[in-house]
């Protein structure tokens, strides 16, 4: 009787132990792939980024004809719309990461 007791504690026990490591991979499984996820959106982030910064290496500066200042006036609020585009972006990425911040104290 004293056998079967401790053959039934043995294999409750391994039970047990199987259960719990079965748990905790498929838990880092489950942050393994959303960590995945997260960072193949970062690397089409940074492709998109990648593409948008050949098209400005790409272009060509022209001479500039200083007695007619329209085409001046045109780059340059081509530029401050560029900017403002940029410090928009700046904002949203600054306000993404302020909230999870946030989330994080709260």
């Amino acid at each position: 009787m004293l056998w079967f007791t401790v053959w039934a504690l043995l294999v409750a026990g391994t039970l047990v132990g199987a259960f719990l490591l079965l748990r905790d991979l498929y838990r880092r499984a489950r942050r393994l792939l959303a960590e995945l996820e997260r960072s193949s959106a970062a690397l089409a982030e940074a492709s998109q980024r990648a593409a948008a910064e050949e098209q400005l290496v790409l272009t060509v500066p022209a001479p500039v004809d200083l007695t007619d200042p329209e085409p001046a006036r045109a780059r340059r609020l081509l530029a401050l719309q560029a900017r403002a585009r940029r410090r928009a972006a700046r904002a949203a990425r600054h306000e993404a990461a302020y909230a999870r911040w946030r989330a994080f104290s709260h």
